[in-house]
């Protein structure tokens, strides 16, 4: 005898059936074990929202802790916290997301879930201060959810499986409704000139068993949309149709067996083979728009060539160890980053940072994950592992980027839900005018009508592919958003503010006239400037250095971030850096020195300054220009004396710049712009800038694809250039056009088709051609992103 558990709703044979109190009835230790949890968490809700569905069956826990303690690897840094990437097996409709999400955040120290249905991939982030990964999944084994490591090749299988299932039954769809149209034709020829009543209930049948499988088969998928929507109160599109072609395949079987008015079959196949080859159509928009995260995905499906007691050992990039050698060869891809020991190689990097020339490594050279070796062969030292490499965050960032949605994508999806709910209401109360006035034939047909004209598919379309496919095109052309909605918060910012140093220019400073006093010996300020690795020291090191000058032993020696440097050397004190860093320690100054950059000190004396040249970056005019053409107004901020600064704004065309400004008072700057109601663009270096970043709208950090770029950044730009910063700009103004433009379609389509239906101008077959084009519309529209930027 067949029973049905009460947690997971399977049946299993009742000699294996473990009983509980109440008459509860288990298939095993797991699910019993779940089911106590659940109630005595006060989650019992899980049940009421988990209707007919099933579950698989729960794992016992005897394991679990062995388990848990295999994820601690996957952990990463975000910030302050931690996060962890997982696929949660056993996820079958939004009440799984509902409980999962409701028991993870009974957990103390988590602080943001994300869980998408589709994927099932989960990104928890925690503070580790209050909460052990090991809890985490246990929580999700406590549940009823098996967590895994997270692979986006682990859904491969399925979307091949989903997308044959969907050939299938778009085959048995337009078969049979090609089928029904020549049959109407001659059941509307004889509506006009006649037919005998034999003929008529012929035709009628054979619709009727045509329009059968279509249906409960092609349609099945509305059904299972329109049964979780019911369960969780939520209409959505699937119950707009299914409700639709149900009420008109009712009616015309009641139609059929009385002989009492026309049926409506063709209409019903006809309605459920349109909208589900444009939901058809929507998933294979989607697969395009994210085939560049799933080609970043493919890159780890390679193996890493380990050198172990001189042979080649072949492993996953997650099981390489710090510190091991790995080989790679021509044709291959570099996984992890690290250092060379031996042998020389050829690779591209052109597929992350846009170099279009290959770098030439030797020993000592730095390995970038996710270059590829052209020619010759290295074996490097792994210096990272796999999960904190250069590539696997990139990965990471473009995969998170698709589970954030846009402020103006929650809006809408706010809309979309109650739309639905409107749209029943109005079916509603049409049929029952309809009903009153005329006729209950013409009644059905119309709210029939109503109901599948209907789109809050297109409407919640409207921003979630536009979003998915600038995130990919953004990519393709080096620039990285790590969120969608950094798109919208862009594409609104009015007020561009640049660092100068490192960011509008090279960085790349030389002296050109200097002033040392006699008597002042050259090894001592030179041993002041190896202090600091600012660009400045560097520079007027380098060159003291080519002047024959050497280390000299330092006493006291302190670093004054973004201001300068200090030591005793054989006891006098002396000072390096800017004006204003003298002056607060006693310097004392008799002309302004605007064009200096780089002062010494001596006991309260100025005994050195140098004058640095630093060139502006080739494109950063282009830049200027292009954003002020949009609309935007550029300044620049420097720490820099006020002449250099003044020099370079006059050459890039900015009239609104600040010079000689520290860190805070950048910061105190974009907080002021704030409070003005402006929206802020910052694009500095990330180190000295990190204060005002974090204020603005929207951060960039130059940096060649630094760890700081990626950590600090909202965007990233891959190959450092300005030009990308450009793209960026017009990549996301572009985006929010468009779903400007979506949402405008919507909306105009929603108020224009409505009353037409409602007065009964539609019939239910041009209701779906219309609504399964303006879903379609919006699709395309949103493709067009991909194909505007695709050469550029």
């Amino acid at each position: 005898m067949k029973c049905r558990c009460s947690h997971c709703k399977q049946s299993f044979d009742e000699s294996a059936m473990i009983e509980a109190s109440g008459g509860l009835k288990f298939c095993c230790v797991g699910c019993k074990g779940v089911y106590e949890i659940l109630n005595e968490s006060g989650l019992g809700e899980f049940y009421v929202r988990l209707g007919k569905n099933t579950l698989n069956p729960a794992s016992s826990g005897a394991n679990v802790k062995n388990l848990a303690a295999n994820f601690s690897e996957l952990v990463t840094k975000e910030g302050e916290f931690s996060k962890i990437s997982l696929l949660i097996d056993g996820i079958t409709c939004s009440a799984c997301i509902w409980l999962l999400e409701k028991a993870l955040f009974s957990l103390p120290g988590i602080l943001e879930v994300n869980i998408n249905s589709l994927s099932q991939k989960a990104v928890i982030i925690y503070d580790e201060q209050e909460l052990l990964v090991e809890q985490i999944i246990e929580k999700i084994y406590a549940v009823g959810y098996t967590p895994k490591a997270y692979a986006a090749s682990q859904k491969e299988d399925e979307l091949v499986k989903k997308r044959r299932n969907f050939y299938a039954k778009a085959l048995v769809g337009v078969f049979a409704t090609m089928n029904i149209m020549w049959l109407a034709i001659a059941q509307y020829g004889g509506y006009f000139s006649g037919i005998r009543s034999d003929v008529k209930d012929l035709l009628s049948f054979a619709q009727f068993v045509l329009a059968t499988p279509v249906l409960f088969y092609t349609g099945s998928e509305f059904f299972k949309g329109a049964k979780i929507a019911i369960k969780n109160a939520s209409p959505n599109m699937d119950l707009l149709v299914i409700t639709g072609a149900s009420i008109t395949y009712i009616y015309s079987i009641f139609a059929m067996l009385t002989r009492s008015g026309e049926s409506y079959f063709d209409s019903v196949a006809m309605i459920i083979t349109f909208v589900f080859i444009g939901k058809f159509l929507e998933i294979l928009g989607k697969k395009k728009a994210l085939e560049t995260s799933n080609f970043l995905s493919d890159m780890l499906l390679a193996k890493v060539c380990v050198l172990e007691d001189g042979k080649d050992i072949l492993k996953e990039p997650k099981d390489v160890n710090l510190g091991e050698k790995i080989v790679l060869r021509a044709g291959e891809r570099a996984l992890l980053d690290g250092v060379v020991l031996s042998g020389e190689a050829s690779v591209d990097s052109s597929s992350l940072t846009g170099e279009s020339l290959p770098l030439l490594l030797g020993s000592g050279g730095e390995v970038k994950s996710g270059v590829v070796c052209l020619n010759g062969q290295i074996v490097y030292e792994a210096g990272q592992i796999f999960k904190n490499s250069y590539l696997n965050k990139l990965i990471n960032l473009l995969q998170n980027a698709e589970l954030k949605k846009p402020n103006i994508e929650l809006a809408v999806n706010k809309i979309a839900s109650k739309f639905s709910l409107s749209v029943l209401t109005l079916a509603f109360f049409t049929f029952w005018f309809w009903y009153f006035k005329f006729s209950f034939s013409e009644a059905v047909v119309t709210a029939v009508s109503v109901i599948v004209i209907a789109c809050p598919c297109a409407l919640a379309l409207a921003t979630p592919v536009s979003s998915v496919c600038a995130l990919g095109v953004a990519f393709k052309n080096k620039v990285l958003f790590k969120e969608a909605k950094f798109f919208e918060s862009l594409a609104k910012c009015d007020v561009a503010v640049f660092d100068k140093t490192g960011t509008l220019t090279k960085a790349k400073f030389e002296v050109g006239e200097f002033f040392i006093k006699e008597g002042v010996s050259i090894d001592k300020i030179y041993s002041l400037c190896l202090i600091s690795n600012h660009q400045i020291s560097v520079a007027v090191a380098e060159f003291l250095k080519q002047k024959g000058a050497k280390k000299v032993e330092l006493e006291n020696a302190n670093l004054s971030v973004a201001k300068g440097v200090s030591a005793d050397i054989i006891g006098e004190r002396f000072v390096a850096g800017s004006r204003r860093f003298l002056a607060e320690n006693g310097v004392k100054f008799e002309e302004s020195e605007e064009n200096v950059s780089f002062f010494v000190g001596k006991q309260g004396e100025l005994v050195a300054k140098f004058y640095l040249k630093d060139s502006v970056k080739p494109e950063a005019k282009a830049l200027m220009d292009e954003l002020k053409s949009a609309g935007m107004k550029v300044c620049i901020l420097s720490g820099d004396v006020q002449n250099v600064v003044k020099n370079v704004a006059d050459e890039l065309g900015v009239s609104e710049f600040r010079a000689g400004m520290l860190p805070d008072e950048k910061a105190k700057f974009i907080a002021g712009l704030k409070q003005q109601g402006k929206n802020v663009l910052m694009v500095g270096d990330g180190i000295n800038d990190a204060a005002a970043l974090s204020l603005a709208h929207v951060a960039i950090c130059m940096g060649s694809g630094a760890a700081v770029s990626l950590e600090k950044s909202d965007v990233v730009l891959l190959d450092d250039s300005l030009q990308s910063l450009a793209k960026a700009v017009k990549i996301s103004k572009f985006t929010y056009k468009t779903i400007k433009q979506n949402l405008l379609f919507c909306l105009l389509y929603n108020a224009l088709s409505l009353p037409f239906a409602v007065c009964g101008y539609v019939v239910p077959l041009f209701a779906a051609l219309f609504m399964s084009a303006s879903s379609l519309s919006v699709i395309l529209n949103s493709l067009f992103i991909v194909r505007k930027f695709k050469d550029k």
